[in-house]
């Protein structure tokens, strides 16, 4: 993830508070190898129970095979970048948070699984842009992402390397449901629920963002939300009781302490 020009993080760079929510940084990332194996994080999750600890999802994976992978070293490696993903670790408040709303919304589980991968994969972040500046209905071409992400990585990775990180990134844009089509794709608009909007503000906040800048960062436009739109979709937050919030005078506030309390974000 680009510190200075990320849509996800606020101009003067990640809060001190990113990091311990379970940010990751740096030009490396899961796709490389896989995408954000959306159908595997939603068998994961409905196996293991809620009460689940890192090694209890580890077992879950590798000795019980309950995702139906052929080989040990596959079971091992999917381990590995579902935890790269998702931290699959309670303790990490962004996969804590997912989890919650997760059990409360199925319908808006793709779109969960989504950011919190953005959160944790910078090659995918770095291409959520070239994504949000596509019309609805419009061709995705390959170009632009991929210099998306040759910027990115620099020359740390080769020209076969890179097409292979685009493929995979392409397929989870389109898991997400932001794209659709096989061999070629077409932006489609995503329709967040309220859930999705609880879980992006609880992002932007964590990443830095305050006050207004909550409803006009990346974590809400990758949601193909309006701020407007955000903030009526934040009141029916409120109403489920995931978040406190009130609006006077053109001014929103907003309290995140309710969607994780262990946390006890503020």
């Amino acid at each position: 993830m680009n510190l200075s020009t990320s849509p996800f993080l606020p101009l003067s760079g990640p809060a001190s508070s990113a990091e311990k929510a379970g940010f990751r940084f740096g030009d490396k990332g899961t796709h490389t190898s896989l995408t954000i194996m959306f159908k595997e994080l939603s068998t994961l999750l409905k196996c293991a129970p809620s009460t689940a600890s890192r090694a209890d999802y580890a077992r879950y994976i590798i000795e019980q095979n309950c995702l139906a992978k052929s080989t040990a070293s596959t079971r091992r490696s999917t381990n590995q970048r579902l935890g790269e993903l998702y931290a699959l670790n309670s303790s990490v408040p962004i996969f804590r948070v997912l989890k919650r709303l997760w059990a409360m919304d199925e319908e808006a589980r793709k779109l969960l699984a989504l950011i919190c991968a953005l959160a944790r994969d910078p090659l995918l972040a770095v291409t959520a842009p070239v994504i949000m500046a596509l019309p609805e209905g419009s061709d995705f071409l390959r170009e632009p992402m991929r210099a998306a992400i040759k910027h990115h990585v620099g020359d740390r990775l080769n020209d076969a390397s890179i097409d292979k990180v685009l493929r995979n990134i392409a397929s989870s844009w389109t898991q997400s449901g932001h794209l659709e089509g096989r061999t070629f794709k077409k932006r489609r608009r995503v329709n967040p629920h309220a859930t999705n909007i609880a879980y992006s503000l609880f992002m932007g906040y964590m990443a830095g963002f305050r006050g207004e800048d909550l409803f006009s960062s990346g974590w809400i436009a990758v949601l193909d939300c309006t701020p407007p739109a955000a903030r009526q979709l934040a009141f029916d937050a409120k109403r489920m009781g995931l978040i406190d919030m009130r609006s006077a005078g053109g001014v929103t506030e907003i309290n995140l302490s309710r969607l994780d309390q262990k946390g006890g974000t503020e």
